[in-house]
Parts: structure tokens; C-alpha cells; sequence
């Protein structure tokens, strides 16, 4: 059967928006050329600075940042023994540590690598008629010989992630009521921890498609 006229002059209209559509869906690929050609196989986990009103964000997250690279099969270097060492060289904030030159951060752990984060959310939020807790953070690996940025990444996770579904009963007074006790109940169990956790294991999953690469002591070495 042949198409009207105007129905072809539709069609021909479509396609471009239809092929522009399905092109912006697709993800470009990580460049890992300076990653492969430096081959870290240890990395300092810098405590991550954090741009949100939560005092307590870059310790809640950088004890969860330590075990998605050892399992991607690096060596991380331990995260009390790091600190304590800004410490006695008076470097006490996250935003002291980060002036400090790559050439000294290795010289002084040993790491090829650091990992350099930004915390810009953490912690529960009261919308009228639901509360969440939200982590948001954005990471780069920088290689502490040449300075150049080896990967780089972002992830978020939220209330739902850990099991906190939004429950609702009694209409619109029910709604806030539930809002409220949620957002209490957040504040007293700290649930920004866990959520934390699942923030960090998305931010440095390693493997492809966009995650690091493999470490050394990882059995998929070299496969990606």
C-alpha cells in the first residue's frame, strides 16, 4: 500500500528527530589510554571535601571508599594511618589536604595514585510530603608521578537504595505526618551512613563499562 503524501513528508520529518533521539542515549566510552600506560597499583583515598551542611559527610564517606578498590584489586593505603599523618604534619581538613602537591603525597605514603572526591549532598531532606536521604559525590583518580587524571566519576543513592520506601496512609495529613517521623527517625540513626555506602560502591565500582580498571592483584588483571 502507498503512503499518502503527507503521510511520507511525516515520516521523513521523524527520522532525524528519531536518530538524534537514540544518539544522545549513548554513553561515550572512558578514555583509559593514560590509565593503562600507568598501571597504579596502590591508591591514596583522600578525604573527600564536602560542600554540604553535614559536618559529618567526609568521614561518613570515606569509611565506605576504601573497600570497592580492594576488591577491584588494589591496595588502598589505610585510611586511619593516612590521617593521622596529615595530622601530625597540620594539614587537619579535607581542604588543607587537597593543596598538597602529588609529588609530596608520594613521596611521603608511596601511592601511584590518589583519589581526589567532592561530597555535594549528604543527608535527609524534608519535602513537604516525603523526606529522603540523599549522598551525592563526584571523584578523579590522579596519578601522583605525572600529575595527569587517570578516571574520573559520579554517583549518587538515596533512602530507597537501602530499603526505605515511602509510605503513605491517611491522606494528606498522613503524608506529612510520615514525612516528619521519617525525617526524625534519619536524624537519629544516621542512615546517611548507609546510604553512603551504596553512593561509594557505585562511585568506584571497577570494571567496565565506565568504572576503574582492574588492579594487579585482581584475577581479571589486564582484561578490560
Amino acid at each position: 500500500m502507498k503512503l499518502s503524501h503527507l503521510a511520507r513528508l511525516c515520516l521523513c520529518a521523524t527520522l532525524p528527530l528519531m536518530t538524534s533521539a537514540c544518539s544522545t542515549t549513548t554513553a561515550k566510552a572512558p578514555d583509559y589510554t593514560a590509565f593503562r600506560s600507568a598501571k597504579p597499583r596502590s591508591i591514596l583515598v583522600l578525604p573527600p571535601v564536602n560542600h554540604t551542611p553535614d559536618v559529618n559527610a567526609s568521614n561518613g564517606l570515606i569509611a565506605q571508599m576504601t573497600h570497592p578498590l580492594a576488591e577491584g584489586g588494589y591496595y588502598v593505603v589505610p585510611v586511619a594511618v593516612e590521617i593521622e599523618t596529615f595530622r601530625q604534619n597540620g594539614l587537619d581538613t579535607p581542604d588543607d589536604i587537597m593543596q598538597a602537591p602529588a609529588a609530596k603525597l608520594q613521596s611521603v605514603f608511596g601511592a601511584d595514585a590518589a583519589l581526589y572526591t567532592t561530597i555535594t549532598a549528604y543527608g535527609s531532606v524534608y519535602q513537604v510530603l516525603s523526606s529522603n536521604t540523599v549522598v551525592t559525590a563526584t571523584s578523579k583518580l590522579v596519578d601522583l608521578k605525572t600529575g595527569s587524571v587517570l578516571w574520573s566519576g559520579s554517583a549518587t543513592a538515596n533512602s530507597s537504595d537501602v530499603g526505605d520506601p515511602q509510605v503513605a496512609a491517611g491522606g494528606i495529613i498522613g503524608l506529612l505526618v510520615t514525612a516528619a517521623v521519617k525525617q526524625a527517625v534519619h536524624n537519629l540513626t544516621d542512615q546517611s551512613f548507609d546510604v553512603a555506602h551504596v553512593a561509594a560502591e557505585r562511585l568506584l565500582r571497577v570494571g567496565p563499562p565506565d568504572g576503574m580498571l582492574y588492579g594487579p592483584r585482581s584475577v581479571k588483571y589486564g582484561t578490560d
